[in-house]
């Protein structure tokens, strides 16, 4: 992150703002730091790659990874990011299901959402939103608990064997 702000700053983009993608156990593992090195510097964001999450730390730890991120990223008021594959199967095929409703759902989070392209992305867009209103009317009901921050250690300790299969 400092090597970027040093390249910006002699190309005369002092206050560019940088959205940092996270898409590796080490990014989500050094996620503080990442934003304290620049919070202070510019304006940052934070894309969650969950895909390329999911292939580096496993589904199941992508689930809890993308929630740690949530958590740190609301602290420091960091804008986010959420990327890869909301309602792609809607964009591109008109059908949606239901794990992609819930996964839409979790995107009430974000303060940005990244949809993918395809013949009927209006269609997912509108129920994009909608989905997001109505969830934006339950979040103050709940509270969730972040785990101790030293659960971003296990990130840069997993293993390949909990990556997705080729």
């Amino acid at each position: 992150m400092r090597a970027l702000m040093t390249e910006l700053d002699t190309r005369g983009a002092m206050r560019m703002p940088i959205v940092a993608k996270i898409e590796t156990r080490r990014a989500v593992a050094n996620l503080p730091e990442i934003m304290l090195a620049a919070l202070d510097q510019r304006p940052l964001g934070i894309m969650i790659a969950r895909g390329d999450l999911a292939v580096e730390l496993g589904p199941e730890r992508m689930i809890e990874a993308q929630e740690t991120l949530l958590w740190l990223t609301e602290a420091a008021h960091v804008p986010v990011i959420w990327a890869t594959q909301v309602l792609e199967v809607l964009a591109k095929t008109g059908s949606i299901s239901r794990p992609e409703l819930t996964d839409a759902a979790m995107a009430e989070r974000a303060e940005c959402v990244m949809l993918n392209k395809g013949p009927y992305i209006e269609r997912a867009v509108r129920t994009l939103a909608d989905i997001i209103h109505r969830m934006h009317r339950h979040q103050h009901k709940k509270s969730a608990q972040m785990d101790p921050l030293e659960c971003l250690a296990d990130f840069t300790s997993l293993g390949k064997e909990n990556t997705l299969p080729s």
